[in-house]
C-alpha cells in the first residue's frame, strides 16, 4: 500500500477537490447553461467525445501496464472472472430491481407521484442491468488491480451485455419490445477500450525498446497519475456541469433516487469483495471484479433510457443521477479496497 507519508498535498486532500469539482461543475451548469448546451453537440451516439477524451487521460496508465503476453495466464485464474459474472449477470439486475422497487414504491410512496416512480424504476433497472465499460479501468488503476485480468473482465462482460441486456431489461420492466442502442454500445467499446488499448500497447513497447523495462516502470508510468487525476476531476466537473439546472431546480428527487442508487452500489461491492475475501482470491484481482459490479455503462443506460421514454423523462432523470452519484461513491470504494488489501495479502498470500 502506498505511504501516506509519501503522497502529495494534492492527493491527500483528493477528496476536497473531488467535492470542488462537483460544485464547479453544477455552478457552470446552473449560471451558463449554454455550456452543457454546447458540450452536447460533440456526441455522437449519446456519446460525449470530450469525456471520452478525458476518459482516455485517465484509462492510458493502466493500458501501459498490461502485458499481453500473460494474457492466456488469465484462463488459469477463473475465480476472479467467474465471480464477476454471476455477480453482474445473475445477482446485480435483481437486487436492482428490489432495492429500487423498495425505495421508490414504498419507502419514498407520499413523496414521488405514482407514474413518475415507475419512470424512475425504469431508469435504475436500465443501469443496473449494464455493467460498467468504461470507468471501471480507472477504478482498477487506483485501487492498484491487475491491468492485464481487469481487459478480460471488461472484454467477457461486453460480449455478454450484448446477448443479456435486452432480454434482462424486458424481464424486469415487462417490456415487449426494447429498442437496445448497439450503436452506443459499440462505440463506447471502441473508444472506451480499444483506442486507448491500441495506443496503450504501441508506446509500451516503443518507450521499453527504447528506454529499457526498468525506466518505463520507474518514470514513464509514475509521471501520468497526475494525468490521470486531473482527467477524473475535469470529468466530475463536466458529468455536474451537464445536469446542474436538474440538481438545483429538483434537489428532494434527486436526492431520493440517489439513496437506492447508493444502497445498491454499495451492496454490489460488497458482496462481490466480500466473497472474492473468502475464495481467496488475490487483491488485484477482487478489487476490480467489485468495482465493475458496483458501476455501470452509463452511456448505454443514459441513451436506452431516452430512446424508450423520452430525454425529458424520468427513466432518462434517473439514468442521469446515477451518473452524478457513482464517480464520488466509486471513489469511496477505491479508498475502502486501499486500506483492506493488506488483509487480502494476509489471506491469498
Amino acid at each position: 500500500m502506498t505511504d501516506p507519508k509519501r503522497l502529495s498535498t494534492f492527493d491527500r486532500y483528493l477528496s476536497l477537490w473531488v467535492a470542488l469539482c462537483i460544485v464547479v461543475g453544477v455552478g457552470i451548469g446552473w449560471l451558463f447553461p449554454t455550456f452543457p448546451a454546447a458540450l452536447k453537440r460533440a456526441e455522437i451516439a449519446h456519446v460525449s467525445i470530450p469525456i471520452a477524451v478525458l476518459i482516455w487521460l485517465m484509462i492510458y496508465p493502466m493500458m501501459l501496464q498490461i502485458d499481453f503476453g500473460s494474457i492466456l495466464g488469465v484462463g488459469r485464474r477463473p475465480k476472479g472472472l467467474a465471480l464477476t459474472l454471476v455477480v453482474n449477470w445473475a445477482i446485480k439486475p435483481f437486487t436492482m430491481a428490489g432495492i429500487a422497487a423498495l425505495f421508490l414504491f414504498v419507502v419514498f410512496r407520499g413523496l414521488i407521484p405514482a407514474d413518475l416512480a415507475r419512470e424512475y424504476y425504469a431508469g435504475a433497472i436500465l443501469l443496473g442491468a449494464a455493467p460498467c465499460t468504461a470507468m471501471v479501468f480507472v477504478w482498477s488503476y487506483l485501487s492498484h488491480g491487475d491491468a492485464t485480468y481487469t481487459l478480460v473482465q471488461v472484454a467477457v462482460n461486453d460480449l455478454v451485455l450484448i446477448l443479456l441486456y435486452a432480454p434482462i431489461v424486458k424481464l424486469l420492466l415487462g417490456v415487449s419490445r426494447i429498442y437496445v442502442p448497439y450503436d452506443t454500445i459499440l462505440l463506447s467499446v471502441g473508444l472506451y477500450v480499444v483506442i486507448p488499448l491500441l495506443l496503450g500497447y504501441i508506446s509500451r513497447r516503443w518507450i521499453i525498446h527504447r528506454r529499457g523495462s526498468a525506466w518505463f516502470e520507474r518514470k514513464f508510468v509514475n509521471r501520468l497519475k497526475p494525468v490521470a487525476t486531473g482527467g477524473l476531476l475535469l470529468t466530475l466537473v463536466i458529468l455536474f456541469a451537464y445536469q446542474g439546472e436538474t440538481i438545483i431546480g429538483n434537489p428532494l428527487h434527486i436526492l431520493l433516487i440517489a439513496i437506492p442508487l447508493a444502497l445498491q452500489t454499495f451492496f454490489i461491492f460488497a458482496l462481490a469483495y466480500t466473497t472474492a475475501f473468502f475464495l481467496r482470491i488475490p487483491h488485484s484481482v477482487a478489487a476490480p471484479a467489485g468495482m465493475i459490479g458496483a458501476s455501470n455503462f452509463f452511456e448505454l443506460a443514459v441513451a436506452a433510457a431516452i430512446s424508450l421514454f423520452g430525454l425529458q423523462s424520468g427513466a432518462a432523470l434517473a439514468t442521469v443521477v446515477g451518473v452524478l452519484v457513482e464517480v464520488p461513491i466509486m471513489l469511496s470504494l477505491v479508498a475502502i479496497a486501499n486500506a483492506t488489501k493488506p488483509r487480502f495479502e494476509r489471506v491469498s498470500g
